[in-house]
């Protein structure tokens, strides 16, 4: 499959601080890939790299076959997009006006504005006036703007922060039909469960290295306690090993009708993240 984006090796020195260090992954063509980690573990400044945003210290990051530095040239911007912060929007103008001065910049027919509008579940409230929105709905116009054009590429630092969880869901199902369409996306996140659900990789970005990096399955079958957790009628809860032991254990319970319901031990992403660098994601 093809790469999308290739990093090798990349660093990040601000002034006598590391940000990043010997980071190294590719993206896939079609993929969700999450860099899962807490604050100031150099999630944001990776996406900065990776957009030409900043430049790197050492290393080597390709986006689309080419250096990161030259996806300022506009036939590489029409191919990506990027949830960045607030300071895009002109106050004093309508949601769907923002929208359609992007699409103008885009060369998208405003056509694709109530698409959006409805992605972001913006589209009752279009003729507000941005100084006049929340900053969870500030937030959305911003999704709504990255989405506008289906870009090839798109980048989401933290996407959700602000969003309540009805929200968060309507932003999930724009998402996966973007991806459904085949856009690319890179997502930056210290929520455990938005990697889980949205995620086909994830990377453990912690002080700046990465220390796990695999498909979330993957990672907690590989940190699975090697046990099932029996409930029985009487309202215990009993720890079986999943061997012949355990099967005979089961069969008894079963055989008296005792099991209410049975489930397995695998940790969570955010368990195995603490487990591996000591640290929440918070």
């Amino acid at each position: 499959m093809e790469n999308i984006i290739e990093v090798s090796n990349l660093a990040k020195m601000f002034s006598n601080q590391i940000a990043l260090e010997s980071v190294s992954f590719q993206v896939k063509k079609g993929e969700t890939f999450g860099f899962l980690g807490p604050s100031g573990s150099g999630k944001t400044t990776t996406i900065k790299i990776l957009t030409a945003q900043m430049a790197q210290t050492d290393g080597e990051a390709l986006v689309f076959g080419v250096p990161a530095s030259k996806l300022k040239a506009a036939s590489y911007r029409k191919k990506i997009g990027v949830l960045t912060d607030n300071s895009g929007l002109y106050v004093r103008l309508t949601i769907y006006d923002n929208l359609k001065l992007y699409c103008d910049l885009y060369d998208v027919p405003y056509s694709r504005i109530d698409e959006v509008l409805e992605m972001v579940n913006l589209k009752e409230v279009s003729k507000k006036a941005v100084s006049k929105l929340s900053k969870g709905m500030l937030q959305r116009v911003t999704l709504a703007r990255a989405f506008l054009h289906k870009p090839e590429l798109l980048f989401l630092d933290e996407p959700t922060s602000a969003l309540d969880p009805v929200n968060t869901k309507h932003i999930y199902k724009g998402m996966e039909n973007l991806k459904e369409q085949g856009t690319t996306i890179f997502l930056t996140t210290h929520d455990m469960e938005e990697a889980e659900t949205l995620c086909d990789r994830v990377a453990f970005l912690n002080d700046g290295k990465i220390r796990l990096l695999d498909s979330p399955k993957a990672l907690r079958q590989k940190f699975a306690d090697p046990t099932l957790t029996v409930e029985l009628s009487d309202g215990s809860k009993k720890i079986i090993d999943r061997g012949p032991n355990g099967a005979q254990e089961m069969y008894a319970y079963m055989t008296e009708n005792k099991v209410v319901s049975i489930y397995s031990n695998e940790p969570t992403l955010g368990d195995i993240f603490v487990e591996v660098t000591g640290r929440k994601l918070s």
